[in-house]
Formats: C-alpha cells, structure tokens, sequence
C-alpha cells in the first residue's frame, strides 16, 4: 500500500481555469520505439477572474519525456519552468501568448490503453476521461475547449491510414518513406475528444444526405481480415443518423464521420468528434460470427456514440462530476433509438431486468454514489451503471414529467442555448423548465442523492362512496455519505383493473394509465371506482424504485393474464416467481422437501399457450429471475440455496411443459435465410430458451436436440446456444457430446478473437461446466492474453460475476485466485483492475465463513502499491 494516499477531488472545489486555450496544433511523428509530439497551443488569460498578477500556468501530462519548451518563440531554460512526473509549470509573461512544446511517447509499452497506445500494429488512442495528458502537456479538463488542427506522420507502408478528428485538409509524401495527412476540426471540442489512428487498415464506405441536402461520407475502418464484418455497423450508423433527424432534429456537421475498429479497448467505444474508436465486439458482425444480442448491442452503441455529436460533444460537461449529463441523456436516446427500432415493451423489459440485476446492486455496495458525484479519487471509477443506466432514467422520468413534445422542446433549447459550451446537469434541467413552464426544484435530488428508493404502497375502497385509495409511502436507504434523504420527486405510472381484468378510467377523460406526482414522505391518491380494483403499479417502470405492494400469488396472475402494461404483465411474472423461488430457499436451508407450488407451472402453462402475447414477450416471460436478481432479496446472500432453488423449479418448468416445449422448440426451428430483424430474432430467442428448459430433462433426447442444432447452426445465435445447451444439459451424455462440440467450435473459429471470446465465457459461465480449475486452464489456451481487457472480461469477470455459485465456493480458493488476478493487471490496466474486483467488494452480505475470505482477499490486495483507481475501489469496500 502506497505511503501517501491518493487525493479526493470535490465538485464543491471547481473553479474555472486561468487559462483558455484558443486554438490546438499537434503533430505527431509515429516511430517504433518511440513517438515524437508537437503541441503548439494559443492561450488566453481567463478574463471573468480576477487576477492580481499574472498566474502560473500548470499543465498536467503523466508518462512521458519532456523534450523542449517555448514561449512565444523563445526557448526556455531548465530554470524557467518547472517540471514533475505529473506536471508541466510556466510563467507567461502575457495575457495572450503561444507554448511549442515537445514531447516523447512510448505507445507500445502503454498498456494502460489510455492516451496514445498501440493495439497489435495499430497506433490509436483512447482519451476520455483523462487520457490526453498521456500524449503531451495540456489543461486536460473538458471545459478547457479549443480548434485542433492536428498532423499524423508514419512509414507509408506500415501505417498506410492516418486519421485524426475533423476533415481531411492536407496529404502529401514525404521524401524518407513516411507520409503526412493533417486534419482539422472546426469546431471546439475538450482534449478528452482528441482521437489519432495510424494503422494498416481497409474500410468500407457509404454516404447519407442530411436533412439540409448535404452529403457525408461514412467510413469503417477495420484491419484488413475484418473487412467482410462491417455492413451490419453501417446499416445501424445511417439508420441512427435518420433517427436523430427525424426525433431531434440533430444534424451532423462535418464532411466525414469515420468508426475505426481496435481489438484492445478498455471501454466499449468512444465518441471523439468525427471519428469514433470502437471495440472491435461493439463493431464487427456477420450472421455466421455473431449473435443476435450481438447485432442488437452493435445497432444501440453505434447510435449512442454517434447521438454523443450533440449530446456530448456539441455540448459537452464543464467538469467530470456532470459525466451523466451526457452519459444518461444519451443513454436514454439510444434506448428510445432500439426501441423504435425493435419492440419498445421488450427493450423496456431488458433494461429494467439489466437495472435492478446490476445497478440496484451498485446503489446497495459501497461504491454507491448519486448520478451526479461529489467527489472522487479516478474519475475512471464513475464511469458506472449508476452514471449511465440510473442517470438514463433520471432522463426518462423528465420525459414523463414534461411529455414527448415538452422533451423535445426542451432538449431543442438545451441544445440551441449551449451549442459549444461545457455546462452542467442544472443547466439541461433548466432548459427543460424553461421550455415547459414546470418546476424541478425537487426533482434535482435525484442528481445529488444516493440510493434506490422504496415505495411501500397500501389502499382502501369505500363502497358507500365508491371511492379507491392508493396511499404511497417513500423512503431510501443511507448509503455512504448519506444517511438521510429528503423525499423526492417520483413520477409514478399506474392503472387500475376491474374485476374482469378490463382497464378503468381514471380521470374525466378517461385515460387508464395516468401518472402520480409522488413529492412527499407519504401521499394519498383518489379516484372514483364502482368496484374495488385490482393496481397495476409502477406501469412501464416509471421509475428507477422498488415498490412493495401486497400482491397475492392470484393477483400476480391475474395481472399476468390481463394487464394492458406490457412491461407489469412480465414484472407480474417476475414478481410470482421471485416469490416461489425464495420460499424453496426458505425450505432448502430448513431442510424440507421441496414442491414448486401449482400455481407457478400453471402460470407458465398459461404463457405458453397464449396467443395474444408475441414470440418476444414469451420468450421474456419464461425466464425466471437471475440468481443475481434473487441475491438481493436475501439480508445474507445463500449462493447456494439460490443456485439449487432456482435448477430445481427449472426442472420442473421442464418436466410440468415438456411436450409444449417441444412443440415450440420444432414450430420454429426451421431452416431460412438469416436477418437481424424483430421478428426473427423473437422467433430465435423463444426456440432457444426452450431447448433450454428441455435440456433440464434427464433424458438423451434432450442432447440429441441440441447436438443436431449444433451441427446444423447457420447463424452464431444458433450455433453458440446449442453449444451452450450442450454444456449445461442435465443428462449424462451431455459431457462427451459438449466437449467434442467445444473442440470443432474452436477449431472452426480459432482465428477469431471476438467469437472465442464468447467460447470461453460459455465456458466459464455455466455453473456444472465452469469450475476454477476449468478457468485455470483456458488461461493456458492459446488463445487468451492475460493483458486483452475483453479476454479478461470474458473468462476473469465471466466467472467470477456471472457463476455465482462456483465462484464463492465455500474453499475460499476463486477469492484468492481473483486477488491475484487484479493485483496483477493493476501494474498494467488500472481501469480493468478496478473494474475486476467488483465480486469482492459486496463482502459484508454473505455468511460469516465467505466473509472472513473475502475479506482477506481485499486485505491482501490493499497492502500491494496500488493505482488510484484499484486504491479507492479498495479503501471503499474496507470502510
């Protein structure tokens, strides 16, 4: 453990800088042992400060040599400046003059992924969120913004495309081998949107014309054997330009918008202005080597990378403590994006289920902070579920406040009011007040606390005054630094049914769904009815909350059969079944014989046989909640109680629906051309999800199925399912035919990196197949490289977040194995040992035996010279 701790930063310290800086020249001189870069930067003292003197100016940069200094031509002496391993400091002598400062770079020894790296023969860089000081001395903050101009030189055979931000203003050979391209942007944008690549690369291109008749050229660049990978992503990028035409009115504004593909990548993509760096998993897809989740997943982030034009770069954060501002705005715009795209209830429903399986828990652990941070020690900590996902439905919820027309009025003047400025998450809320005449006074909490509210919702009925009353009380556990909360201001969507199942009306003008402004501690909402109704709450989840309600097992179905909210018929579902399942555990650790109740196999009879419901809403439905969903029902979390309950009602499911399963699976395994299209990819999730359940049968058939699917897969969906199914199937011919299945897959596919990827998490992730020993050995598989964050995420994290019931297995052994894990990455990748560590941190919620384990572990890995980001992770998890 590091003598001097790490330093907080606090949202209560911003002040602007002294300095701005104009305009941004960079030049860089690729080289194979090193990179030579050139800033030349243009300052203006920052006028709205008072300034008894000139300040000194402090640059930051990290890693890195510093080859010489200049102010305003004169070339400064050792005792001119000072200079640190983090910081570059001047002392002008004007209030507007010009540094020229240079710099040497080793890309490829970063393997930080941040600033300027190299991935395989490709130079590219990842800057957000402060990563530019990893390429030259700067004010890397993003409300510092400036005009890049910037020059990219290489060895022309070698590095045969040179990209950087902006249009392409200059191209020209150089005498020595090497060529030079220079590209300028015009419009001002943060360091952390800066973006350089140099490679041997191939693209394909294809042009859209905006909306004012002006044509842009949309390139995907891709190494040369990815090539066949890319249409897929082009599709999603105009279809996404469209999108945000037709809804926002937003229209791109350079001459090119360019994707480039790298394989090494700690995030998912990055949005720099005009050209995006993807992770290759987010860009390249073929039927035959991707799944349908797959192309869904490429279509979402191509469209949240391309709307972050205006929602981020156009506009774009004062500070890193407003991350969400554009995170969540866009967030929400990508998902609004799918589910036009796709099934809006569906879409609804995966979000809901990824919010409440993933970041539920994040607000229940000791990382749990508002949307809108007050401080931090590695900003790369806060790029969370909490930032992203809850800050998306912080976004929602003004949607439902305001309504579709009053949103677009109000994100027309956010945009309008501070094109090219650096704002804050006050400013988008006021723009949404001021659009609609509303007040979000209270609402703003929602950006300062912490936490998951909870609704304990109770009613009445008078009969005499035929009169319904809904009576809800709000409330929200402490979290670190919170332990109180004042209420907040929570949109709630309801609807009542009568005893027929039909839906009332609920206001003069006979609306059935209308939305409740819960503002206080406890509110009382009335509404006229001639008979007692049934609620239906929290419609379309309105509302990142947990509500409590006292649902009897026939209300659930009930509501399951009848209610008019797509997304509450499955809650509904959800609901019935967390209920069941968690009375097995209540059994399993008493010790009782165990019964899945009647009414749950009839319930999923009932879905099965429902024609009104779509292939995707069953496909949805018959899923039954995570065992991490089913981890946060338990003050102390039983692995293994939860793991059992859950296979055995599987088992049941199987044996109870066996021949409709089998109807199913046989009505839609047909063979026919493959499309990523709503309709087919429903036809092949519900026939996948029922081979599923029919491989929980202890019978051979059940592996012949998915034995025959394997061989005669067309598509990845396919072909990666029934392997799957292979692996997990029950029966005991399971085990030869999945490792003969496991063999050809990865001969087939040994050449590509995404596809084995997803071999070795199917691996790892299924709990009778995934041992640790299992895992040891893939480490050893050709294939893997312990340094590649999405092999790490893929058989590190896909263990030990996604196999539970292995990973905390009683010895204690995955603890220190994972221990091991991150302490060795976090010399390498910080931001993916940060990251890592997360199944350690929630110790404090298992049995006495685990705890004192994983606690040792975290222990064991807080005495190591930890990076900032693994150091706060750490030190929040031990408090």
């Amino acid at each position: 453990m590091k003598d001097a701790q790490p330093r907080a930063i606090y949202l209560k310290d911003y002040q602007q800088p002294d300095y701005w800086i104009e305009t941004t020249a960079l030049s860089f001189e690729l080289g194979e042992e090193s990179t030579l870069v050139t800033s030349t930067l243009n300052f203006k003292l920052n006028d709205t400060k008072t300034h008894a003197q000139l300040p000194e100016l402090t640059l930051v940069g990290e890693n890195m040599e510093l080859v010489s200094v200049a102010i305003d031509g004169a070339v400064l002496s050792g005792d001119q400046y000072k200079v640190d391993s983090e910081q570059l400091v001047l002392q002008p002598q004007s209030e507007a003059f010009e540094t020229y400062i240079v710099t040497r770079i080793k890309p490829q020894e970063n393997t930080s992924l941040e600033g300027l790296y190299k991935s395989g023969g490709m130079f590219c860089t990842q800057c957000e969120a402060e990563g530019f000081r990893k390429i030259t001395y700067y004010l890397d903050r993003p409300d510092v913004m400036s005009i890049f101009t910037t020059t990219v030189i290489g060895d022309k055979d070698k590095y045969p495309v040179l990209l950087s931000n902006g249009n392409a203003i200059e191209r020209k050979d150089l005498d020595d081998g090497r060529h030079m391209v220079t590209w300028n942007d015009p419009f001002k944008k943060p360091a952390y949107l800066f973006a350089l690549v140099g490679g041997n690369l191939e693209f394909i291109e294809d042009t859209f014309t905006t909306m004012s008749g002006r044509e842009v050229t949309l390139r995907i660049f891709v190494e040369p054997h990815n090539i066949t990978k890319c249409d897929h992503a082009m599709r999603s990028l105009k279809k996404s330009m469209k999108w945000d035409e037709e809804v926002y009115g937003r229209e791109y504004d350079l001459d090119i918008f360019m994707i480039v593909a790298v394989d090494d990548f700690n995030m998912g993509a990055m949005e720099n202005k005009g050209l995006n760096i993807f992770n290759s998993t987010c860009v390249l897809a073929r039927p035959d080597n991707a799944t349908d989740a797959a192309h869904e997943r490429i279509d979402a982030i191509v469209a949240h990378e391309y709307f972050h034009n205006w929602s981020g770069n156009r506009v774009t954060c004062r500070d890193w403590f407003q991350l969400s501002l554009k995170e969540g705005f866009t967030v929400f715009r990508d998902a609004e994006y799918t589910a036009d795209m796709y099934s809006r209830t569906v879409k609804r429903i995966q979000d809901v289920n990824f919010l409440r399986s993933a970041q539920f828990v994040e607000d229940a652990g000791p990382m749990a902070h508002p949307i809108r941070p007050e401080s931090f020690i590695e900003i790369s900590n806060f790029y969370t579920l909490t930032v992203y996902e809850k800050g998306a439905e912080v976004v929602r919820m003004i949607h439902s406040i305001v309504g579709s027309e009053g949103f677009r009025k109000g994100s027309d003047l956010y945009f309008d009011r501070h094109d090219g400025q650096a704002v804050t998450t006050e400013d988008f809320v006021a723009a949404m007040e001021d659009a609609n005449g509303v007040d979000l006074s209270q609402f703003k909490r929602w950006y300062s606390q912490a936490g998951t509210p909870v609704l304990d919702v109770s009613d009445s009925y008078d009969e005499d005054a035929q009169e319904y009353s809904l009576t809800i009380k709000q409330s929200c556990p402490a979290t670190p630094g919170q332990d109180t909360k004042l209420p907040f201001h929570i949109p709630v969507a309801i609807g009542l049914l009568d005893g027929e199942g039909e839906p009332m009306p609920l206001n003069g003008e006979g609306e059935t769904t209308v939305v409740l402004d819960l503002k206080e501690p406890e509110q009382t909402f009335t509404f006229k009815a001639d008979e007692r109704p049934l609620p239906s709450l929290l419609r379309g989840f309105s509302a990142p909350v947990k509500v409590n309600y006292d649902y009897s097992r026939e209300d659930l179905i009930f509501l399951m059969s009848h209610d008019e909210d797509g997304f509450n018929r499955w809650d509904s579902c959800q609901r019935l079944a967390i209920n069941v399942l968690m009375e097995l555990v209540a059994d399993i650790q008493a010790g009782r014989e165990l019964a899945v109740d009647p009414q749950l196999l009839a319930a999923y009879g009932k879905v099965l046989a429902d024609e009104s419901l779509d292939l995707a809403m069953i496909a949805e439905m018959l899923l039954l909640p995570s065992e991490t969903l089913l981890a946060e029902q338990m003050d102390v979390i039983d692995v293994d109680a939860i793991h059992q309950a859950r296979e055995f009602v599987r088992g049941a499911i199987a044996e109870a629906h066996k021949e409709r399963l089998q109807q199913i699976y046989n009505s839609l395994n047909v063979d026919k051309p493959y499309q990523a299209e709503p309709e087919d990819i429903a036809e092949r999730r519900l026939k996948n999800i029922a081979l599923s359940y029919l491989v929980e049968l202890d019978d051979a058939a059940s592996v012949e199925l998915a034995q025959a699917q394997f061989a005669a897969a067309s598509n990845m969906t396919d072909s990666i399912a029934a392997l799957s199914n292979l692996i997990g199937a029950v029966h005991e011919s399971g085990k030869a035919v999945a490792e003969q299945a496991l063999a050809e897959f990865a001969e087939k596919w040994a050449d590509d990196t995404n596809v084995m990827n997803m071999w070795f998490s199917t691996q790892v992730t299924d709990s009778r197949f995934g041992t640790l020993a299992k895992v040891r050995e893939l480490m050893e598989h050709p294939g893997f490289d312990k340094k590649n964050p999405n092999k790490m995420r893929s058989l590190v994290s896909g263990y030990c977040s996604g196999n539970l019931v292995n990973f905390h297995n009683i010895s204690g052994e995955s603890y220190e194995f994972l221990a091991d894990e991150v302490i060795r990455i976090d010399a390498l990748n910080p931001q993916l040992a940060s990251r890592l560590i997360n199944p350690l941190t929630r110790w404090k919620r298992y049995d006495e035996k685990r705890r004192e384990l994983m606690l040792a572990a975290l222990k064991r890995i807080q005495q190591q010279d930890l990076s900032k980001d693994l150091f706060e992770v750490v030190s929040k998890s031990l408090a």
